[in-house]
């Protein structure tokens, strides 16, 4: 049932490609597909001081999941599968600071914004981990992930959905820890 699910998602994921205008950072080596977003949520202040606010221009982030549970369907240990995923997030943000710096509306990019099931651990890659405010969008998004759990774990069990979080991280931050020292 899973391989079906697996095969119809591969087949659909370029048509929800194209129509979410997403962008591809390096088809190769990153796990990240991104777009420019106005922020449409509540006022949030950051880990380094910097304010978040409705209409902020921010990269949101998509992890390729297709691509992810492909390369690591075969793997049966979650910790291992959790380390290869956090590595592949970690390659891939000096492509997505590049990606910021060489936008032609970089100076009005205040930061980055994600939002996932996957929040353990993200404080180490620079990310201030924050719940979403309105109930229905956090329902929301705990349903639309439904999909990515079955693919990914044992069975899922619908009562207890793990909750969605924003992940932020500012676009100085993102330049001070992932900047490429010469």
């Amino acid at each position: 049932m899973k391989a079906c699910f697996l095969s119809i998602w591969r087949a659909v994921d370029p048509i929800y490609f194209f129509f979410s205008r997403l962008t591809q950072l390096d088809k190769d080596r990153s796990v990240f597909r991104v777009r420019l977003t106005k922020y449409k949520g509540h006022h949030v202040v950051l880990s380094d001081g910097t304010h978040i606010r409705k209409n902020d221009v921010l990269v949101k982030i998509h992890l390729h999941n297709i691509k992810l549970i492909s390369e690591l369907q075969s793997i049966e240990s979650a910790v291992r599968k959790g380390i290869i995923l956090y590595q592949k997030v970690y390659q891939s943000m000096p492509m997505l600071l590049e990606y910021i710096n060489n936008h032609k509306k970089s100076e009005k990019i205040r930061g980055i914004i994600g939002i996932t099931m996957l929040d353990k651990g993200v404080e180490r890659l620079g990310f201030d981990v924050v719940t979403p405010v309105n109930p229905f969008y956090r329902r929301f998004k705990k349903i639309s992930h439904v999909p990515i759990l079955y693919l990914t774990s044992k069975p899922v069990n619908l009562r207890h959905l793990p909750n969605s979080s924003y992940l932020f991280i500012s676009k100085e931050k993102l330049q001070k820890i992932y900047q490429k020292k010469d």
